[in-house]
């Protein structure tokens, strides 16, 4: 418990900047729609028709001339890229930082085992996810309640859970990577977001890469196919929990034999 209030303590200001940029963005962003909405609706058909581009952005199923079309293309749009960079990024820091900042030795001289350490820095990567999530989600609520327009709030909480999985996986996967390194990859975090983003959207335009979907998280977490009510497909979260699971037992394999640097 000491190690994940250190933890917590040590990110919060880097967990109070991002949720409150990303909430105000998505909560600024959904405000707007009121002043849009007629104009939105007038080029709905548009949208919806721009061919392969429409796929990727989930257009063909869902509609920006609703309040629920808007958020799940628009506002998701900026609320998942935000959130799996700041997953990705707490979880590639956490082991890595210790050896960047030259605070390893001290850390693992204290009384807890490597593997104690190790499981309490991945909670706290879990907790901050979670925090960071709850203040979006909170920005999110007030923009769409006080706009006072007819929204699905029950698939709003779907995606937000699927989010908070997808963001869960990158973390640990990106948490395996601060394990093999001795600084913070921050820049290699970013562009695992972004490759696995780009590949989801590749997957929607070329049907024929659909087998590729159990290697992106943004699959199963997409508003467009939560909003539109499309069913889960089961398989994807139990690769999901696979590759993060094995993620943490791979980091407390390498950090049971690894020689720290002073």
């Amino acid at each position: 418990m000491i190690l994940l209030l250190h933890e917590l303590k040590e990110n919060r200001k880097s967990l109070l900047i991002w949720s409150v940029t990303i909430g105000l963005i998505c909560y600024g962003s959904i405000l707007l729609y009121d002043s849009v909405a007629g104009q939105l609706s007038q080029v709905a058909d548009l949208y919806a028709n721009m061919g392969e581009i429409t796929k990727a952005l989930g257009m063909d199923k869902v509609s920006l001339a609703t309040l629920d079309g808007y958020y799940a293309t628009e506002i998701i749009l900026m609320f998942a890229l935000g959130s799996a960079m700041f997953a990705a990024m707490t979880g590639v820091n956490s082991l890595a930082k210790e050896e960047e900042g030259h605070t390893s030795e001290f850390l693992y001289t204290l009384p807890f085992s490597r593997s104690s350490i190790l499981l309490w820095k991945y909670i706290s990567v879990l907790v901050l996810i979670l925090i960071f999530n709850a203040i979006v989600f909170c920005f999110n609520w007030l923009g769409v309640w006080q706009l006072d327009m007819t929204f699905s709030y029950t698939s709003m909480l779907h995606y937000h859970l699927l989010a908070l999985l997808m963001q869960v996986e990158l973390a640990s996967i990106c948490f395996f990577i601060s394990s093999l390194s001795t600084k913070k990859q921050v820049g290699l975090a970013m562009g695992l977001v972004l490759l696995v983003y780009s590949l989801d959207m590749m997957i929607r335009i070329v049907t024929d890469l659909d087998f590729l979907k159990y290697l992106t998280p943004f699959y199963y977490a997409n508003g467009a196919d939560v909003f539109s009510g499309i069913g889960i497909d089961w398989p994807l979260f139990l690769v999901a929990g696979v590759i993060s699971l094995f993620s943490v037992i791979g980091a407390a394999l390498i950090l049971e034999k690894k020689d720290f640097k002073a």
